[in-house]
């Protein structure tokens, strides 16, 4: 029975790697849409938010657990 669940919490945490994504599509925006200013700021906006509102998640997450 225990080896059930030992192999499930053996996975990558995939909430904390999703910065690695972020890292690289933040600059590939900025220089791919070079032409298209308007396009550019609001994806970057968009895709800023989204990781500032992901971090936002796994702060709100850690304390929760923290304080149960």
């Amino acid at each position: 029975m225990e080896l059930g669940i030992w192999s499930l919490a053996n996975g990558p945490p995939f909430k904390f790697l999703v910065p690695l994504v972020y890292a690289p599509v933040l600059p590939l925006i900025r220089l791919s849409l070079r032409k298209n200013p308007v396009l550019r700021d609001r994806l970057f906006t968009i895709v800023l938010a989204g990781a500032f509102v992901h971090g936002s998640y796994l702060v709100a997450d850690l304390y929760d657990v923290e304080s149960k």
